[in-house]
Protein backbone atom coordinates (compact mmCIF):
# COMPACT_ATOMS: atom_id res chain seq x y z
CA UNK A 1 0.00 0.00 0.00
CA UNK A 2 0.97 3.61 -0.72
CA UNK A 3 3.51 2.51 -3.32
CA UNK A 4 1.20 2.91 -6.34
CA UNK A 5 -1.10 5.68 -7.50
CA UNK A 6 -3.65 6.54 -10.14
CA UNK A 7 -2.07 9.20 -12.33
CA UNK A 8 -4.66 9.89 -15.03
CA UNK A 9 -8.25 9.31 -16.15
CA UNK A 10 -9.91 9.15 -19.55
CA UNK A 11 -13.54 9.12 -20.70
CA UNK A 12 -15.41 8.91 -23.93
CA UNK A 13 -18.72 10.67 -24.39
CA UNK A 14 -21.53 8.77 -22.72
CA UNK A 15 -24.52 8.22 -25.01
CA UNK A 16 -27.49 6.01 -25.79
CA UNK A 17 -26.15 5.11 -29.22
CA UNK A 18 -22.44 5.60 -29.83
CA UNK A 19 -22.40 4.32 -33.40
CA UNK A 20 -18.90 3.02 -32.66
CA UNK A 21 -17.28 -0.29 -31.90
CA UNK A 22 -16.45 -1.17 -28.31
CA UNK A 23 -12.78 -1.42 -29.31
CA UNK A 24 -12.88 2.15 -30.62
CA UNK A 25 -14.44 3.38 -27.35
CA UNK A 26 -11.88 1.51 -25.24
CA UNK A 27 -9.01 2.85 -27.32
CA UNK A 28 -10.15 6.44 -26.92
CA UNK A 29 -10.55 6.15 -23.15
CA UNK A 30 -7.16 4.47 -22.76
CA UNK A 31 -5.42 7.06 -24.90
CA UNK A 32 -7.02 9.90 -22.97
CA UNK A 33 -6.02 8.40 -19.62
CA UNK A 34 -2.40 8.18 -20.75
CA UNK A 35 -2.50 11.72 -22.12
CA UNK A 36 -4.08 12.98 -18.92
CA UNK A 37 -1.25 11.48 -16.90
CA UNK A 38 1.42 12.59 -19.32
CA UNK A 39 2.57 9.04 -20.05
CA UNK A 40 3.57 7.98 -23.55
CA UNK A 41 1.63 5.06 -25.00
CA UNK A 42 4.97 3.41 -25.67
CA UNK A 43 5.57 3.30 -21.92
CA UNK A 44 2.40 1.37 -21.13
CA UNK A 45 3.22 -2.25 -20.35
CA UNK A 46 0.02 -3.46 -18.71
CA UNK A 47 -3.68 -3.46 -19.60
CA UNK A 48 -6.48 -4.75 -17.37
CA UNK A 49 -10.24 -4.94 -17.87
CA UNK A 50 -13.43 -6.86 -17.18
CA UNK A 51 -16.62 -7.80 -18.99
CA UNK A 52 -20.01 -9.47 -18.59
CA UNK A 53 -21.29 -12.07 -21.06
CA UNK A 54 -18.97 -10.90 -23.82
CA UNK A 55 -20.01 -7.25 -23.82
CA UNK A 56 -16.48 -5.83 -24.18
CA UNK A 57 -13.11 -6.42 -25.85
CA UNK A 58 -9.91 -7.98 -24.61
CA UNK A 59 -7.10 -6.10 -22.95
CA UNK A 60 -4.68 -7.40 -25.56
CA UNK A 61 -6.86 -6.04 -28.36
CA UNK A 62 -6.86 -2.61 -26.76
CA UNK A 63 -3.08 -2.74 -26.34
CA UNK A 64 -2.81 -3.53 -30.06
CA UNK A 65 -5.17 -0.70 -30.97
CA UNK A 66 -3.08 1.70 -28.88
CA UNK A 67 0.11 0.45 -30.59
CA UNK A 68 1.61 -0.49 -27.22
CA UNK A 69 4.97 -2.10 -28.13
CA UNK A 70 4.69 -4.95 -25.62
CA UNK A 71 2.93 -6.18 -22.52
CA UNK A 72 4.27 -7.44 -19.21
CA UNK A 73 0.94 -7.67 -17.42
CA UNK A 74 -2.50 -8.38 -18.86
CA UNK A 75 -5.78 -9.41 -17.27
CA UNK A 76 -9.37 -9.94 -18.41
CA UNK A 77 -11.78 -10.52 -15.54
CA UNK A 78 -15.17 -12.12 -16.24
CA UNK A 79 -17.22 -10.23 -13.66
CA UNK A 80 -19.37 -7.13 -13.45
CA UNK A 81 -19.77 -4.30 -10.97
CA UNK A 82 -17.60 -5.88 -8.29
CA UNK A 83 -14.60 -5.47 -10.59
CA UNK A 84 -13.36 -1.84 -10.93
CA UNK A 85 -11.73 -1.43 -7.51
CA UNK A 86 -10.46 -5.01 -7.70
CA UNK A 87 -8.89 -4.38 -11.12
CA UNK A 88 -7.17 -1.25 -9.83
CA UNK A 89 -5.95 -3.32 -6.88
CA UNK A 90 -4.49 -5.93 -9.26
CA UNK A 91 -2.79 -3.21 -11.31
CA UNK A 92 -1.35 -1.66 -8.15
CA UNK A 93 -0.05 -5.04 -6.99
CA UNK A 94 1.63 -5.59 -10.35
CA UNK A 95 3.28 -2.16 -10.17
CA UNK A 96 4.33 -2.59 -6.54
CA UNK A 97 5.91 -5.98 -7.26
CA UNK A 98 7.73 -4.80 -10.37
CA UNK A 99 5.70 -6.78 -12.91
CA UNK A 100 4.67 -3.63 -14.76
CA UNK A 101 5.34 0.10 -14.71
CA UNK A 102 2.27 1.71 -16.26
CA UNK A 103 -1.04 -0.16 -16.32
CA UNK A 104 -4.26 0.95 -18.00
CA UNK A 105 -7.47 -0.23 -16.36
CA UNK A 106 -10.53 0.24 -18.55
CA UNK A 107 -14.20 -0.61 -18.97
CA UNK A 108 -15.86 -0.22 -22.36
CA UNK A 109 -19.24 -1.33 -23.67
CA UNK A 110 -22.19 -0.38 -25.81
CA UNK A 111 -24.41 -0.96 -22.83
CA UNK A 112 -27.45 0.73 -24.32
CA UNK A 113 -27.30 0.13 -28.08
CA UNK A 114 -25.44 -3.18 -27.92
CA UNK A 115 -25.39 -6.01 -25.40
CA UNK A 116 -27.47 -4.87 -22.44
CA UNK A 117 -27.27 -6.36 -18.97
CA UNK A 118 -30.04 -8.93 -18.71
CA UNK A 119 -30.68 -9.06 -22.46
CA UNK A 120 -29.28 -12.58 -22.60
CA UNK A 121 -29.67 -15.58 -20.35
CA UNK A 122 -27.31 -15.65 -17.40
CA UNK A 123 -25.84 -19.15 -17.15
CA UNK A 124 -26.01 -21.16 -13.96
CA UNK A 125 -27.55 -24.19 -12.38
CA UNK A 126 -30.63 -22.34 -11.19
CA UNK A 127 -31.50 -20.90 -14.59
CA UNK A 128 -33.94 -23.74 -15.26
CA UNK A 129 -35.91 -22.59 -12.23
CA UNK A 130 -35.50 -18.82 -12.54
CA UNK A 131 -36.44 -18.20 -16.14
CA UNK A 132 -39.74 -20.14 -16.30
CA UNK A 133 -41.17 -17.99 -13.48
CA UNK A 134 -39.91 -14.73 -14.97
CA UNK A 135 -37.20 -14.22 -12.36
CA UNK A 136 -34.75 -13.25 -15.03
CA UNK A 137 -33.43 -9.69 -14.62
CA UNK A 138 -30.67 -8.57 -12.29
CA UNK A 139 -32.77 -5.72 -10.95
CA UNK A 140 -35.21 -8.33 -9.64
CA UNK A 141 -32.50 -9.93 -7.52
CA UNK A 142 -31.44 -6.62 -6.03
CA UNK A 143 -35.07 -5.55 -5.61
CA UNK A 144 -35.58 -8.59 -3.39
CA UNK A 145 -32.66 -7.48 -1.23
CA UNK A 146 -33.94 -3.92 -1.17
CA UNK A 147 -37.42 -4.97 -0.06
CA UNK A 148 -35.96 -7.14 2.69
CA UNK A 149 -33.71 -4.28 3.83
CA UNK A 150 -36.67 -1.91 4.06
CA UNK A 151 -38.67 -4.51 5.98
CA UNK A 152 -35.97 -5.51 8.44
CA UNK A 153 -34.89 -1.96 9.23
CA UNK A 154 -38.36 -0.42 9.25
CA UNK A 155 -37.29 2.00 6.55
CA UNK A 156 -39.75 3.51 4.11
CA UNK A 157 -39.33 3.93 0.34
CA UNK A 158 -38.54 7.60 0.91
CA UNK A 159 -35.02 6.43 1.81
CA UNK A 160 -34.57 5.17 -1.74
CA UNK A 161 -36.02 8.41 -3.08
CA UNK A 162 -33.53 10.43 -1.03
CA UNK A 163 -30.60 8.73 -2.76
CA UNK A 164 -32.02 9.28 -6.24
CA UNK A 165 -32.79 12.94 -5.56
CA UNK A 166 -29.42 13.68 -3.93
CA UNK A 167 -27.45 12.14 -6.76
CA UNK A 168 -29.49 13.81 -9.48
CA UNK A 169 -28.50 17.15 -7.95
CA UNK A 170 -24.87 16.29 -8.66
CA UNK A 171 -25.69 15.14 -12.19
CA UNK A 172 -27.28 18.50 -12.94
CA UNK A 173 -23.81 20.08 -12.70
CA UNK A 174 -21.98 17.25 -14.48
CA UNK A 175 -21.64 17.74 -18.23
CA UNK A 176 -20.95 14.03 -18.75
CA UNK A 177 -24.14 12.85 -17.03
CA UNK A 178 -26.78 11.19 -19.17
CA UNK A 179 -29.57 12.14 -16.72
CA UNK A 180 -29.55 15.85 -15.90
CA UNK A 181 -33.24 16.65 -15.54
CA UNK A 182 -34.00 17.88 -12.00
CA UNK A 183 -35.58 15.30 -9.72
CA UNK A 184 -37.60 15.90 -6.56
CA UNK A 185 -39.72 13.63 -4.38
CA UNK A 186 -42.88 14.26 -6.38
CA UNK A 187 -41.25 13.44 -9.71
CA UNK A 188 -39.60 10.41 -8.13
CA UNK A 189 -42.96 9.08 -6.96
CA UNK A 190 -44.41 9.77 -10.39
CA UNK A 191 -41.84 7.54 -12.09
CA UNK A 192 -43.19 4.07 -12.96
CA UNK A 193 -42.63 1.08 -10.69
CA UNK A 194 -40.28 -1.42 -12.32
CA UNK A 195 -39.69 -4.14 -9.71
CA UNK A 196 -40.95 -3.44 -6.21
CA UNK A 197 -39.62 -1.36 -4.49
CA UNK A 198 -37.70 0.10 -7.45
CA UNK A 199 -39.07 2.84 -9.65
CA UNK A 200 -37.37 4.06 -12.81
CA UNK A 201 -35.43 6.67 -10.83
CA UNK A 202 -33.97 3.94 -8.60
CA UNK A 203 -32.33 2.18 -11.52
CA UNK A 204 -29.02 2.66 -13.23
CA UNK A 205 -28.84 4.47 -16.58
CA UNK A 206 -27.41 2.18 -19.25
CA UNK A 207 -25.09 3.92 -21.68
CA UNK A 208 -22.57 3.40 -24.46
CA UNK A 209 -19.09 4.54 -23.51
CA UNK A 210 -15.75 3.82 -21.90
CA UNK A 211 -13.63 4.97 -19.00
CA UNK A 212 -10.01 4.24 -18.08
CA UNK A 213 -7.47 5.06 -15.41
CA UNK A 214 -3.69 4.77 -15.47
CA UNK A 215 -1.94 3.14 -12.51
CA UNK A 216 1.77 3.63 -11.92
CA UNK A 217 4.20 3.81 -9.03
CA UNK A 218 3.85 6.68 -6.60
CA UNK A 219 7.41 7.77 -7.33
CA UNK A 220 6.68 8.01 -11.06
CA UNK A 221 3.33 9.68 -10.48
CA UNK A 222 4.98 12.50 -8.56
CA UNK A 223 6.78 13.52 -11.76
CA UNK A 224 3.74 13.36 -14.02
CA UNK A 225 1.14 15.88 -15.14
CA UNK A 226 -1.51 15.45 -12.42
CA UNK A 227 -1.24 15.10 -8.63
CA UNK A 228 -1.16 11.41 -7.68
CA UNK A 229 -4.20 9.72 -6.20
CA UNK A 230 -2.38 7.43 -3.79
CA UNK A 231 -3.77 3.90 -3.41
CA UNK A 232 -3.66 3.67 0.38
CA UNK A 233 -5.71 0.50 0.72
CA UNK A 234 -7.66 -2.05 -1.27
CA UNK A 235 -9.80 -5.02 -0.36
CA UNK A 236 -12.06 -7.63 -1.92
CA UNK A 237 -14.48 -9.83 -0.02
CA UNK A 238 -17.11 -12.37 -0.95
CA UNK A 239 -19.69 -13.70 1.45
CA UNK A 240 -20.46 -17.39 1.85
CA UNK A 241 -21.50 -19.53 -1.13
CA UNK A 242 -20.91 -17.21 -4.11
CA UNK A 243 -20.43 -18.07 -7.75
CA UNK A 244 -22.78 -20.93 -8.52
CA UNK A 245 -25.36 -18.84 -10.35
CA UNK A 246 -26.25 -15.22 -11.12
CA UNK A 247 -29.04 -15.68 -8.58
CA UNK A 248 -26.80 -17.21 -5.92
CA UNK A 249 -27.43 -14.33 -3.57
CA UNK A 250 -30.42 -16.43 -2.54
CA UNK A 251 -27.91 -18.56 -0.61
CA UNK A 252 -26.63 -15.54 1.35
CA UNK A 253 -27.48 -15.31 5.03
CA UNK A 254 -28.56 -11.69 5.35
CA UNK A 255 -30.27 -9.78 2.54
CA UNK A 256 -30.01 -6.51 4.47
CA UNK A 257 -26.21 -6.27 4.38
CA UNK A 258 -23.80 -6.54 1.50
CA UNK A 259 -20.06 -7.06 1.09
CA UNK A 260 -19.14 -3.64 2.48
CA UNK A 261 -19.79 -4.81 6.02
CA UNK A 262 -17.35 -7.69 5.43
CA UNK A 263 -14.39 -5.64 4.21
CA UNK A 264 -14.69 -2.43 6.25
CA UNK A 265 -12.21 -3.31 9.00
CA UNK A 266 -9.64 -4.67 6.56
CA UNK A 267 -10.01 -1.74 4.18
CA UNK A 268 -9.71 1.03 6.76
CA UNK A 269 -7.25 -0.85 8.95
CA UNK A 270 -4.83 -1.34 6.09
CA UNK A 271 -4.98 2.38 5.33
CA UNK A 272 -4.52 3.26 9.01
CA UNK A 273 -7.72 5.30 9.12
CA UNK A 274 -11.18 5.13 10.64
CA UNK A 275 -14.57 5.85 9.12
CA UNK A 276 -14.50 9.33 10.61
CA UNK A 277 -11.35 10.23 8.65
CA UNK A 278 -13.03 9.84 5.25
CA UNK A 279 -13.80 13.10 3.44
CA UNK A 280 -15.99 11.75 0.65
CA UNK A 281 -17.30 8.45 -0.70
CA UNK A 282 -18.09 7.11 -4.15
CA UNK A 283 -20.38 4.15 -3.50
CA UNK A 284 -21.42 1.74 -6.23
CA UNK A 285 -25.05 2.45 -7.08
CA UNK A 286 -26.52 0.22 -9.73
CA UNK A 287 -29.68 0.74 -7.65
CA UNK A 288 -30.47 3.17 -4.84
CA UNK A 289 -30.63 0.53 -2.09
CA UNK A 290 -26.97 -0.35 -2.64
CA UNK A 291 -25.96 3.13 -1.50
CA UNK A 292 -27.93 2.70 1.73
CA UNK A 293 -26.25 -0.64 2.42
CA UNK A 294 -22.84 0.82 1.57
CA UNK A 295 -23.22 3.78 3.92
CA UNK A 296 -24.15 1.45 6.76
CA UNK A 297 -21.68 -1.29 5.86
CA UNK A 298 -18.77 1.15 5.83
CA UNK A 299 -19.86 2.57 9.18
CA UNK A 300 -20.89 6.06 8.11
CA UNK A 301 -24.21 5.62 9.88
CA UNK A 302 -25.97 3.04 12.00
CA UNK A 303 -28.23 0.21 11.05
CA UNK A 304 -31.33 1.49 9.27
CA UNK A 305 -30.13 5.11 9.49
CA UNK A 306 -28.82 5.63 5.97
CA UNK A 307 -32.06 7.07 4.62
CA UNK A 308 -32.19 9.74 7.29
CA UNK A 309 -28.49 10.40 6.75
CA UNK A 310 -29.05 11.14 3.06
CA UNK A 311 -32.22 13.18 3.69
CA UNK A 312 -30.32 15.35 6.17
CA UNK A 313 -28.15 16.66 3.35
CA UNK A 314 -25.03 14.92 4.66
CA UNK A 315 -24.21 13.44 1.25
CA UNK A 316 -24.56 16.73 -0.62
CA UNK A 317 -21.70 18.90 -1.79
CA UNK A 318 -21.77 20.94 1.41
CA UNK A 319 -22.53 17.97 3.64
CA UNK A 320 -20.31 16.09 6.06
CA UNK A 321 -19.77 13.22 3.57
CA UNK A 322 -20.34 14.03 -0.11
CA UNK A 323 -21.38 10.83 -1.89
CA UNK A 324 -21.36 10.00 -5.60
CA UNK A 325 -20.40 13.46 -6.71
CA UNK A 326 -20.72 12.56 -10.41
CA UNK A 327 -24.37 11.61 -10.00
CA UNK A 328 -23.47 7.97 -9.76
CA UNK A 329 -24.36 5.17 -12.11
CA UNK A 330 -27.95 6.25 -11.62
CA UNK A 331 -27.42 9.54 -13.42
CA UNK A 332 -23.96 9.85 -14.97
CA UNK A 333 -24.18 6.44 -16.63
CA UNK A 334 -23.61 2.75 -16.08
CA UNK A 335 -20.00 1.91 -16.88
CA UNK A 336 -20.17 -0.78 -14.21
CA UNK A 337 -18.46 1.53 -11.73
CA UNK A 338 -15.26 2.33 -13.61
CA UNK A 339 -16.44 5.93 -13.79
CA UNK A 340 -17.06 5.82 -10.04
CA UNK A 341 -13.36 5.08 -9.51
CA UNK A 342 -12.42 7.82 -11.96
CA UNK A 343 -14.60 10.35 -10.13
CA UNK A 344 -12.85 9.50 -6.86
CA UNK A 345 -9.49 10.11 -8.54
CA UNK A 346 -10.61 13.50 -9.88
CA UNK A 347 -11.83 14.53 -6.43
CA UNK A 348 -8.54 13.53 -4.78
CA UNK A 349 -6.66 15.47 -7.45
CA UNK A 350 -8.85 18.54 -6.90
CA UNK A 351 -10.23 18.41 -10.43
CA UNK A 352 -13.92 17.98 -9.70
CA UNK A 353 -14.90 21.35 -11.15
CA UNK A 354 -18.28 22.54 -9.93
CA UNK A 355 -18.59 19.24 -8.05
CA UNK A 356 -15.28 19.54 -6.21
CA UNK A 357 -15.58 18.82 -2.50
CA UNK A 358 -13.81 21.25 -0.19
CA UNK A 359 -12.00 18.60 1.84
CA UNK A 360 -10.61 15.82 -0.32
CA UNK A 361 -7.58 14.27 1.34
CA UNK A 362 -9.16 10.84 1.89
CA UNK A 363 -11.82 9.17 -0.21
CA UNK A 364 -13.33 5.70 -0.32
CA UNK A 365 -14.79 4.05 -3.41
CA UNK A 366 -16.66 0.74 -3.68
CA UNK A 367 -17.47 -1.69 -6.48
CA UNK A 368 -20.27 -4.22 -6.17
CA UNK A 369 -23.82 -4.60 -4.97
CA UNK A 370 -24.55 -7.81 -3.13
CA UNK A 371 -22.58 -10.91 -2.10
CA UNK A 372 -19.13 -9.85 -3.27
CA UNK A 373 -17.30 -6.65 -4.06
CA UNK A 374 -14.20 -4.54 -3.68
CA UNK A 375 -13.15 -1.15 -2.40
CA UNK A 376 -10.28 1.34 -2.40
CA UNK A 377 -9.06 4.07 -0.14
CA UNK A 378 -7.45 6.87 -2.12
CA UNK A 379 -5.56 9.75 -0.58
CA UNK A 380 -3.66 12.82 -1.57
CA UNK A 381 0.14 12.54 -1.50
CA UNK A 382 0.54 13.60 2.11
Amino acid sequence: MRTAAVAGVGYTELSKASGRTVLDLATEAGRKAAEDAGVSLSDIDGVVSFSVLGDSVSSEAVATSLAVPGLRFVMDFQQGGQSPCFMVQQAAMAVAQGYAENVLVFRALNGRSGIRVGSGAFPGGAAQYRYPIGYNAYLMYIAMWARRYLHETGTGPEALAAVAVAQRAYAEINDRAIQRKPLDLDSYLASPMIADPFRVADCTSEVDGACAVLVTSLDRARDLRQPPAVIASAAYRAGARPGLDIGDQLLYDDYTRNFTSLLREELFGRAGISTGDVDFAQIYDCFTSVVLMGLEGLGFCGRGEAGDFVRSGATGLDGSLPVNTHGGLLAEGYLHGMNTVAEAVLQIQGRGGDRQVRKHEIGVVTSGALVDGSALVLTTDR
